[in-house]
C-alpha cells in the first residue's frame, strides 16, 4: 500500500505565493529592550536545494511554511503568515477588524497587525477577537494587539480556561521542557539544524499575555455577529485541544478549521506532553464539517500553513484529513484487539495509497508511529501486556545492567559501533542510550559521542520535524551540554485570570510530598473583596483546599481552629502565594504559612512559590 506524494504537483507552491501584498522587511521581530524574538530571514538557507541531512519531503514543507508576510486569503480577509508558528488572520468588519488567533508572542502580533494597517489602512481598530482554541499560539500574543480591559467580543470555545489549566499550567514545566525540543529551540536554522517543525517554522520567544474570553461558545450551528460579520461555529472539543472550535463566514465563503485539517498529518498525542486525543471523534468532526459548510465554500484557510481554494479542492483535502484519522483509529483498535501491541501495530500499519500521496497528510508534525502509539495509549494504558515491562528498572540502574551484559562500556560501544556500520543507527542508539544512562553524572565519552552520531543519523533523515529536532537537540546536548531551555507561556503572571481554586490547585501539584509526609496543618484564607473563605490542609503529603460556603461548614471551622489565619483581599492572597510578604491581620502559628511555601517545589527560578502563577 506505499506511496509517496509528487514533487511534480506544484499546487502547494501555488498556494504559497497566492494572494501576497507584502512582507516585513527585514523579516526580523525585536521586543522592547532590542532582543530578537523571532527571525524568519534565519530561514533564507532553505531556498536552496535539499541536503544529504534533511529529508526530502520535509524540506519541502520547510521551503513552503517560510514563505512570509500578509496574504489575501479572500477579499476581506487576510493571513499574516509566518511570523510566528501559528498564522494570524484578520477579518475585516464594518467599522474595523476581528483577529483570529494571535500568534505566540505579543510583539509578532503587534509587528502582524501593524504590516497589515500599513497596507490595508493604518486606522483600523480591533473589534472582535476569536480564539480557536487552547493551546498558546492561539491566545499569548493578544496583548501585542488588544489592551487587556478592551472592551470588545472576546470569542471562545466553552471550556476554553479549564483546558489552559489542564494542559499548560499543572503539568506546564514539564511540557514546555519538552515542547523546546520539539521545536528545537536551541538547534541553529541550518541544513544540519532546525528546519521547522511541520506546522511552521518554529516558536516565538517574545513577551506572553492571556487576556480572557468574555463570550463562550457552547453549540454547534451557534451563530453570532461581530462588527456585521456573521459567523456560525461548529464545536469541536476533544479533537486537537479539549476546547476548540471550527467557524464559517458565510458572507465571504470563507471556511476556518484553524487546527484540525492543517497541511500535514497532526499529532493525536504531542511528543511535548497533552491528553491523548480522539481521533475517531476528529474524523467525525471533519465530516460534520463538510456536510454544514463543504457545498457554501470557497476556502478552507486555518491557524497554520497555507489555505486551500476552490470547493472541490476543499472537500477532497477535507476528505482525506478526515480518513486519515479515521484509519488510523480504526486501524489501531482492530489490530489492538487481535492482541498487538501499540509498537507492533506502529511497524505495521501503512496508510491507503491516495492518503499517503497526499502532501498534506503526510507526517511532518504528527507521525503515523507515534499516533499509533497515542490511540493505544487512550484505550489501552502505557501498559503493553507484557509482563516484563510491568516493573522495568530506572535508566540508570538498566543502564548499568545492560554494560555489565556487554562486558563494560567499551564492549557495549564496540557493538553499536557495527551496527552504526550496517546503518542501524536505531538500535545503536537503544544500546548507547542504555551507557549513558549508566553513569549520568559523568557518562563515558565515546559512548556520548558515538550516541550523538546516531541521533543525528536519525534526525537527518526523518520525514518527522518534531522527531528531528528530539533528536537533533539530544545530539547537540551530548556533544557541547547544550540545554534546550523551555517554550514561551511560563511567567506570564497567570494568577490575576485564575480562580482562587485554580491557584491552590496549582500549588497542589507543586508540593514536595516526601518531606511534607510528616506535617499536618491547617490554614485559614477570609477574601474580604470577594467574600470567599477558604481553608486548606496539608495532611499525609497532600494540599487539600476546601471553600467554606455553607454554616456548617463555618461552624466546622470556628470548632476546629486552623493552625493560621489570615485576612487578606484576593490579590494580597496571590502575593502570599507567590511567597511575597503582605500586611494584614493574621492569627494562629506563622510558622505553618512559612513551612507550606517551602514545601512548593522551586522552579523556574522563583526563590519558592509555584511557578505559572
Amino acid at each position: 500500500m506505499a506511496a509517496n506524494p509528487s514533487f511534480e504537483d506544484r499546487a502547494d507552491h501555488e498556494a504559497t505565493d497566492r494572494g501576497f501584498i507584502a512582507a516585513l522587511e527585514p523579516g526580523i521581530i525585536k521586543d522592547a529592550t532590542g532582543k530578537v524574538v523571532w527571525n524568519i530571514d534565519a530561514y533564507d538557507f532553505m531556498k536552496a536545494e535539499c541536503p544529504p541531512t534533511a529529508h526530502p519531503n520535509l524540506w519541502r514543507q520547510g521551503q513552503l511554511n517560510s514563505k512570509h508576510g500578509l496574504y489575501e486569503i479572500c477579499e476581506g480577509i487576510y493571513h499574516v503568515r509566518a511570523y510566528d508558528l501559528s498564522n494570524m488572520t484578520i477579518v475585516e468588519g464594518k467599522e474595523g477588524i476581528i483577529i483570529i488567533d494571535p500568534l505566540v508572542s505579543c510583539e509578532c502580533a503587534a509587528a502582524g497587525l501593524a504590516l497589515y494597517q500599513e497596507h490595508r489602512g493604518k486606522g483600523k481598530k480591533v473589534t472582535g477577537m476569536i480564539y480557536s482554541h487552547s493551546h498558546g499560539d492561539h491566545y499569548m500574543g493578544a496583548g501585542g494587539v488588544i489592551a487587556p480591559d478592551a472592551d470588545i467580543p472576546i470569542i471562545a470555545p466553552e471550556g476554553f480556561l479549564e483546558a489552559i489549566m489542564s494542559e499548560s499550567i499543572l503539568a506546564g514545566p514539564a511540557m514546555r521542557k519538552r515542547g523546546a525540543r520539539m521545536y528545537g529551540n536551541a538547534l541553529p536554522r541550518c541544513a544540519t539544524g532546525q528546519i521547522g517543525t511541520g506546522l511552521g517554522m518554529g516558536s516565538s520567544v517574545g513577551t506572553t499575555s492571556l487576556i480572557p474570553p468574555n463570550l463562550l461558545i457552547q453549540e454547534t450551528g451557534e451563530v453570532h455577529e461581530v462588527d456585521g460579520v456573521k459567523i456560525v461555529f461548529q464545536m469541536v472539543p476533544g479533537s486537537e485541544a479539549p476546547a476548540e472550535i471550527n467557524f464559517f463566514f458565510p458572507d465571504y465563503k470563507a471556511l476556518c478549521i484553524p487546527e484540525t485539517a492543517t497541511n500535514c498529518m497532526h499529532n493525536i498525542v504531542t511528543l511535548r506532553g497533552a491528553q491523548v486525543r480522539d481521533a475517531k471523534a476528529w474524523s467525525g468532526y471533519l465530516d460534520e464539517a463538510i456536510v454544514m459548510f463543504g457545498r457554501d465554500s470557497d476556502v478552507l484557510f486555518g491557524s497554520h500553513n497555507w489555505p486551500t481554494w476552490g470547493r472541490k479542492e476543499l472537500v477532497t483535502r477535507l476528505e482525506e484529513q478526515r480518513d486519515l484519522y479515521g484509519y488510523l483509529h480504526d486501524q489501531t483498535v482492530r489490530m489492538m484487539n487481535l492482541g498487538m501491541t501499540g509498537i507492533e501495530i506502529a511497524e505495521t500499519m501503512q496508510l491507503p495509497p491516495a492518503i499517503s500521496r497526499a502532501w498534506h497528510c503526510r507526517g511532518f508534525y504528527g507521525s503515523l508511529s507515534h499516533n499509533v502509539k497515542g490511540i493505544y495509549q487512550k484505550y489501552m494504558t502505557w501498559f503493553d501486556g507484557r509482563p516484563e515491562n510491568l516493573w522495568k528498572y530506572p535508566p540508570t540502574e538498566e543502564g548499568q545492567r545492560y554494560v555489565e551484559c556487554f562486558g563494560g562500556v567499551d564492549g557495549l560501544c564496540d557493538k553499536a559501533e557495527t551496527f552504526i556500520q550496517r546503518g542501524d543507527s536505531r538500535f545503536a542508539a537503544t544500546i548507547l542510550a542504555h551507557a549513558v544512562a549508566a553513569n549520568p553524572e559523568n557518562p563515558e565519552k565515546r559512548a556520548k559521542l558515538l550516541l550523538a552520531s546516531a541521533y543525528e543519523a536519525l534526525g537527518f533523515g526523518s520525514e518527522n520535524a518534531t522527531w528531528r529536532n528530539f533528536y537533533l537537540t539530544s545530539a547537540q546536548e551530548l556533544r557541547n551540554g547544550a540545554r534546550a531551555g523551555m517554550v514561551a507561556g511560563g511567567r506570564t503572571q497567570l494568577g490575576e485570570k485564575l480562580s482562587i481554586d485554580q491557584w491552590f490547585e496549582v500549588m497542589s501539584v507543586q508540593v514536595d510530598g516526601q518531606k511534607a509526609a510528616e506535617l499536618s496543618f491547617v490554614i485559614d484564607f477570609d477574601v474580604t473583596d470577594v467574600k470567599e473563605k477558604w481553608r486548606v490542609i496539608l495532611n499525609n503529603g497532600v494540599l487539600t483546599r476546601r471553600q467554606l460556603l455553607t454554616a456548617d461548614q463555618l461552624q466546622d471551622a470556628k470548632e476546629n481552629v486552623a493552625d493560621f489565619a489570615m485576612v487578606v483581599t484576593r490579590m494580597q492572597l496571590l502575593e502570599v502565594i507567590r511567597g511575597n510578604k503582605v500586611d494584614v491581620e493574621t492569627t494562629g502559628r506563622s510558622q505553618a504559612l512559612e513551612q507550606l511555601l517551602d514545601l512548593v517545589l522551586v522552579q523556574e527560578g522563583s526563590a519558592r512559590g509555584p511557578s505559572q502563577l
